[in-house]
């Protein structure tokens, strides 16, 4: 064990906790056996064991998912539903029945090994982020940064949706995606610094709003019926999204500069003083 590495959520982003599926590699085969034996007692209670190990490791993925989702941002709130504590949990009930009641050993050693399961999978990964990562940003109320930010990446969501049921324009594909990674950068920026929000957040509605609906009415229609003319004047509206996509994302980053300068001559004067 002095040799196992605990498990760090801000490093192991490709660590799906495929450590929990290394057990079902034996139930798998024990139920080959139990199949080949026609023993249908034995397959019924390795099948549940099986069932109870395999949707330990999908809970426990989808816990170590939304951890690390929520270490790489700075803003958002703890995860809603603690699937790592349920999946250590439930890791505690699978390892009891497989021992004590599908391999026949007695329900003290049953215990003790669900006991040190349990303890062992804490140990190594750690139970659910639970406090929301809502820094003090002022006057401006940090579940309106959310709702904002959340609502802009779920339009962008949609919006590269559409771009993937576009086949026949790869013109248009491209200053949409070009758009979306700018839009993306906008809002990366604003994470960083919420106090931008109340002035970013009408260009955010404004120019993602419009993307969305230009999208929507593209793929609603048949491409073949499309013209040129209509592409061209298309083109040159992406162009000018992408435009002020810049001017925005520029101004933003002046915005942290200015705010920089603003308390290093703070600290200037004080020191001088």
């Amino acid at each position: 064990m002095a040799f196992v590495k605990k498990y760090k959520p801000q490093i192991d982003k490709a660590n799906k906790g495929y450590l929990l599926y290394i057990f079902l590699v034996p139930l798998f085969l024990a139920i080959v056996l139990a199949l080949i034996d026609r023993d249908i007692h034995a397959f019924i209670l390795n099948l549940i064991a099986f069932i109870l190990f395999y949707t330990t490791a999908k809970l426990n993925t989808i816990g170590l998912n939304n951890e690390f989702k929520y270490n790489q941002e700075k803003l958002t709130k703890a995860p809603k539903r603690p699937y790592k504590t349920f999946s250590a949990i439930l890791l505690g009930i699978a390892t009891l029945f497989t021992a004590s009641i599908a391999g026949g050993e007695s329900l003290l050693i049953g215990i003790f090994l669900s006991i040190v399961s349990t303890i062992g999978y804490i140990l190594y990964y750690g139970l659910d982020p639970k406090v929301d990562k809502l820094e003090n940003i002022g006057d401006i109320s940090a579940e309106f940064v959310l709702k904002t930010i959340s609502e802009a990446k779920s339009k962008l969501a949609n919006i590269e949706q559409h771009i993937d049921k576009i086949s026949n324009d790869k013109i248009l594909q491209k200053r949409l995606s070009i758009a979306v990674k700018k839009a993306k950068s906008i809002i990366q920026t604003i994470q960083e610094d919420p106090k931008d929000i109340r002035v970013a957040r009408k260009f955010l509605i404004v120019y993602i709003d419009g993307l969305e609906s230009v999208t929507n009415a593209y793929i609603s229609m048949n491409e073949a019926d499309i013209k040129q003319e209509t592409k061209d004047k298309l083109y040159q509206l992406l162009e000018d999204v992408e435009y002020r996509f810049d001017k925005e994302l520029t101004r933003l980053k002046k915005n942290n500069e200015f705010d920089l300068d603003v308390n290093i001559d703070v600290l200037q004067q004080q020191i001088k003083n």
